[in-house]
């Protein structure tokens, strides 16, 4: 069979388009949302947790589309604002008074996971506010966590599926094309690290980031059925050294090539970031690399 198109590691031939149009001349009426759906099921295309891949189905539909393999339906956002681009967290108000103290003299410090919560707003609220690139809707699978001690805020976290192609991270791994995409999803990336601007507690941002490490995995094999073995986030050097990455004994892997994705030639189109990441398991690398 041709091979139409790849998407996300899945390769469509023309078996699988002619699927799809028969799908789509079946359900004359279905909207692009009960058609990703339709076809998760028809394929079997599943997450580790048994929901549906239905955000990546959607873009495998729009890609064939796009290309004029098949036709979907008027899309029914169509003069609205769609999901994805929703408008930015409402302001959410809370104690500001400095909080000045000592890591010991700071107590207890607790980190929830308040996707799905009733707290995720204002998780949301916080980064929007406090967060120099502002809240951006983590993508894939993802968590999101709230940094409490005395009572009151102190910062977030939030967490999401990595990005497919990172040339450091790749190099460090040492994997193959195959390995990357079938064990991608043991990969968490660190989308946003906050700590509120009005509290100062000396080695904070690299405790929180030891505390995150040994909770992160347990919590995401909760909620997606599959641990993660290694994090990734990336640091602005026009802007930070990346110092409490460093004291939490996170490894500096190298630049980006500034290109994006999708970028439309070999030249920056963007900032050039530092990429960080620390292993979760001594064994990452056999974990990462494994076939089978």
């Amino acid at each position: 069979m041709e091979i139409v198109l790849r998407y996300r590691g899945r390769a469509v031939d023309t078996a699988d388009v002619a699927l799809i149009k028969e799908l789509i001349a079946a359900h004359p009426g279905a909207s692009r949302r009960a058609l990703s759906l339709k076809l998760c099921e028809a394929w079997g295309w599943v997450q580790d947790n048994g929901a549906p891949r239905d955000m990546v189905c959607r873009g495998l539909l729009l890609q064939l589309h796009r290309a004029r393999q098949i036709t979907l339906p008027p899309s029914r956002w169509e003069g609205r604002e769609p999901p994805v681009y929703r408008r930015k967290p409402p302001a959410v108000e809370v104690p500001s008074e400095p909080l000045e103290a000592s890591l010991s003299e700071l107590g207890p410090v607790e980190i929830c996971q308040v996707r799905r919560t009733a707290e995720e707003a204002l998780c949301n609220s916080l980064v929007q506010q406090h967060h120099y690139l502002g809240y951006v809707r983590p993508v894939g699978e993802h968590l999101k966590y709230l940094v409490t001690a005395q009572g009151r805020p102190v910062g977030c976290f939030l967490w999401s599926s990595a990005p497919r192609h990172l040339g450091p991270r790749d190099r460090h791994i040492g994997w193959s094309k195959e390995a990357r995409r079938t064990n991608i999803r043991f990969i968490a990336y660190q989308v946003r690290f906050l700590i509120l601007p009005w509290v100062h507690v000396p080695h904070l941002a690299s405790h929180l980031l030891g505390r995150m490490s040994r909770q992160l995995s347990a919590d995401w094999e909760q909620v997606y059925a599959h641990p993660i073995v290694f994090v990734e986030t990336f640091v602005d050097p026009a802007l930070y050294r990346g110092t409490c990455y460093r004291a939490a004994n996170w490894t500096e892997l190298g630049p980006t090539t500034g290109r994006g994705k999708d970028a439309p030639t070999m030249k920056p189109t963007r900032s050039i970031k530092q990429v960080f990441g620390y292993a979760l398991r001594k064994d990452f690398r056999q974990v990462l690399c494994h076939l089978g």
